[in-house]
Protein backbone atom coordinates (compact mmCIF):
# COMPACT_ATOMS: atom_id res chain seq x y z
CA UNK A 1 0.00 0.00 0.00
CA UNK A 2 1.31 3.76 -0.52
CA UNK A 3 1.69 5.99 1.77
CA UNK A 4 -1.88 8.30 0.55
CA UNK A 5 -3.51 4.84 0.79
CA UNK A 6 -2.38 4.26 4.26
CA UNK A 7 -3.36 7.91 5.52
CA UNK A 8 -7.14 7.57 4.33
CA UNK A 9 -7.35 4.15 5.77
CA UNK A 10 -6.15 5.88 9.30
CA UNK A 11 -8.54 8.62 8.79
CA UNK A 12 -11.41 6.76 8.00
CA UNK A 13 -10.72 4.77 10.73
CA UNK A 14 -10.57 7.48 13.01
CA UNK A 15 -13.99 9.27 11.79
CA UNK A 16 -15.99 5.66 12.07
CA UNK A 17 -14.55 5.07 15.69
CA UNK A 18 -14.64 8.55 16.58
CA UNK A 19 -17.72 9.26 15.42
CA UNK A 20 -18.84 5.71 17.63
CA UNK A 21 -17.20 7.38 20.85
CA UNK A 22 -19.05 10.91 20.49
CA UNK A 23 -22.41 8.89 20.16
CA UNK A 24 -22.05 6.94 23.13
CA UNK A 25 -20.36 9.58 24.81
CA UNK A 26 -23.79 12.04 24.11
CA UNK A 27 -25.67 8.58 25.00
CA UNK A 28 -24.82 8.70 28.68
CA UNK A 29 -24.99 12.38 28.85
CA UNK A 30 -28.38 12.44 27.45
CA UNK A 31 -30.05 9.50 27.62
CA UNK A 32 -33.06 8.75 25.33
CA UNK A 33 -36.41 9.10 27.86
CA UNK A 34 -38.53 8.04 25.44
CA UNK A 35 -38.17 4.48 26.05
CA UNK A 36 -38.64 5.33 29.98
CA UNK A 37 -42.02 6.65 29.61
CA UNK A 38 -45.00 3.89 30.21
CA UNK A 39 -47.51 4.15 27.45
CA UNK A 40 -51.23 3.47 28.16
CA UNK A 41 -52.33 0.13 28.04
CA UNK A 42 -53.97 -0.55 24.63
CA UNK A 43 -56.90 -2.10 24.16
CA UNK A 44 -57.52 -4.54 21.42
CA UNK A 45 -61.02 -4.61 19.84
CA UNK A 46 -62.44 -8.48 19.52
Amino acid sequence: MTAEALIMLVAAILLVWGGLVAAILNLFRRPDRSVDDEAPPVSIPQ
